[in-house]
């Protein structure tokens, strides 16, 4: 991981589910991948409940920037990060 993706929050909390419901579950942590074409247009990109990368309104998604250790932690297990409440 370099600097800019240190600067970048890699994970987002779904606010927002309508249109989505099969796709993004409110109350959850989701990887965030960088894209600043996305972000250009008010866009994220999102690891879905697909296990895919989709673009999402930004809006829907509260961004966060965990503790180093737990941010290593959810990256080392990448499938279970889009399954991972809040609680």
């Amino acid at each position: 991981m370099d600097t800019k993706d240190n600067q970048f929050p890699q994970f987002g909390l779904c606010l927002n589910n309508e249109g989505y419901a099969a796709s993004l579950e409110v109350g959850k942590v989701y990887r965030i991948i960088s894209d600043d074409d996305a972000a250009s247009h008010g866009y994220i990109r999102v690891i879905d409940e697909s296990g895919e990368d989709y673009a999402y309104t930004a809006n829907r998604f509260y961004l966060i920037q965990l503790p180093i250790d737990v941010e290593k932690a959810l990256l080392s297990h990448p499938t279970d990060i889009k399954t991972t409440p809040i609680q």
